[in-house]
């Protein structure tokens, strides 16, 4: 076979190391760990990046495929730890960094009916590894939740408006933690979950619950924040609040950063 020009590997006289290049929105097919002992089929959303020194000109944008098909199995947070590391090989790079975002569906049942129906959760794993052998892993959720709004309830003869709002959820922590406990943790923090499949029973429930939950946007954030703070594994967390607002022209928005 013809030897054919390696471009990437010629030399760049600028002087200008990139920190980041690679490959995004990569959709491919993966399974994911449930809490259960059960795994579930779904695709996600794929980035592979790493970083490039000043002197190449590129880097080799097959080879991420390449890793990627290579590793593709059931994805948890160990086997996602291994595709950073094989990119560092590949790329004889220093820091490879790894984003894998995805559908994650639940199945719930009606609070009082009992019916039961999917629910479906964004959720992202991210991880960047080092060539010295150290990594960064963070899980992030996407949780649809219920609000009531305070205020409206106090002022208000009759009812009180309520929304559906969109919690995003960051942790780093000392042990894995599973994406139905990081969920749960989010909707116990709102007025009231979100189900797929709703009775008129049922609809009486949820809608008395919100109303004896109120919570603002910036309860929601803090009552996410306060749960962290005594998790046993969580050492760090970023939570976001926005709430489609029902009566306002606008969202509502609110968010907390823990200390590194």
């Amino acid at each position: 076979m013809q030897e054919l020009t390696d471009t990437q590997n010629e030399k760049d006289d600028r002087n200008i190391p990139i920190d980041r290049v690679g490959v995004k929105n990569l959709r491919f097919p993966v399974e994911v760990r449930e809490k259960s002992g059960g795994t579930q089929k779904t695709v996600a959303t794929v980035s592979l990046a790493v970083d490039l020194p000043q002197h190449y000109k590129g880097t080799h944008m097959s080879r991420f495929v390449e890793v990627l098909n290579a590793h593709g199995a059931c994805l948890d947070v160990h086997t996602i730890n291994a595709i950073p590391k094989e990119l560092l090989k590949r790329l004889d790079a220093q820091r490879a960094h790894v984003t894998f975002q995805f559908p994650f569906f639940m199945k719930k049942a009606a609070p009082v009916s009992g019916g039961e129906g999917l629910v479906d959760f964004e959720v992202r794993f991210e991880i960047e590894y080092h060539r010295d052998g150290s990594s960064d892993f963070i899980l992030t959720t996407f949780v649809p939740v219920a609000t009531l709004c305070p205020c409206s309830k106090a002022i208000s003869d009759r009812g009180a408006h309520n929304q559906r709002g969109l919690v995003t959820y960051s942790i780093r922590s000392t042990k894995p933690i599973w994406i139905e406990d990081l969920i749960a943790l989010v909707e116990r923090s709102a007025s009231c979950e979100l189900y797929s499949l709703l009775k008129r029973p049922d609809e009486k429930y949820v809608t008395e619950k919100a109303y004896d939950n109120p919570v603002f946007v910036e309860d929601l954030v803090r009552n996410i924040a306060s749960r962290s703070n005594s998790h046993e594994t969580i050492t760090w967390y970023r939570v976001e609040a926005e709430n489609f607002e029902s009566i306002h022209n606008h969202n509502a928005y609110a968010l907390i950063e823990s200390k590194p």
